[in-house]
């Protein structure tokens, strides 16, 4: 039974990794086709300001930081995807939040990953003009990494007031005559 609900978990994580992976193929190849390299599309002009695609490369990590580690950014992104692969069993993923958690995540590295492989750089689009530009990749593992980190911090405090709460109880049993 243990092993039919891990494939079962293991389908979820991968069905959510599929669809950020083809919905990030599928914005990244109509900016390569639509846009030339450095140019914007305004779909609103109103709010160009705030918000427009704007077709860039990048070789190194998030936001264009160390293009020149362009090699060690796909190890980091290949080692992602095969350690969410390999240790996803020892984690939590009967929460859907973790299973979510994980396949955002799993399909954020691996349109990363592809892009580098495919093309040798990522493909960013998304502008929004006071931050760095970024794509569907990696909007998706940021909000995984969110998700994951906000269930943990939860799940410490639980076990911190839980353990606080034994303590007293078992002090208050001791002290009692």
């Amino acid at each position: 039974m243990k092993n039919r609900r891990q494939l079962s978990n293991l389908v979820i994580i991968l069905a959510v990794a599929l669809a950020v992976l083809w919905f990030d193929q599928l914005t990244k190849g109509l900016v390569l086709r639509h846009i030339p390299l450095g140019q914007s599309w305004e779909p609103v002009p109103a709010v160009s300001r705030l918000f427009r695609f704007t077709f860039v490369t990048n070789t190194g990590a998030a936001f264009g930081m160390f293009p020149q580690l362009g090699g060690f950014f796909l190890l980091v992104a290949l080692s992602v995807v095969v350690g969410i692969l390999f240790f996803f069993h020892l984690l939590p993923v009967e929460n859907p939040w973790i299973r979510l958690s994980l396949g955002l995540q799993l399909g954020g590295a691996a349109g990363n990953l592809l892009d580098r492989l495919v093309h040798g750089f990522v493909v960013d689009f998304v502008d929004i003009g006071f931050w760095p530009i970024f794509n569907v990749a990696d909007l998706s593992v940021v909000i995984g990494v969110s998700i994951l980190a906000y269930y943990l911090w939860n799940e410490e405090e639980a076990d911190t007031s839980t353990r606080r709460y034994r303590t007293e109880e078992t002090y208050e049993k001791i002290s009692t005559p």
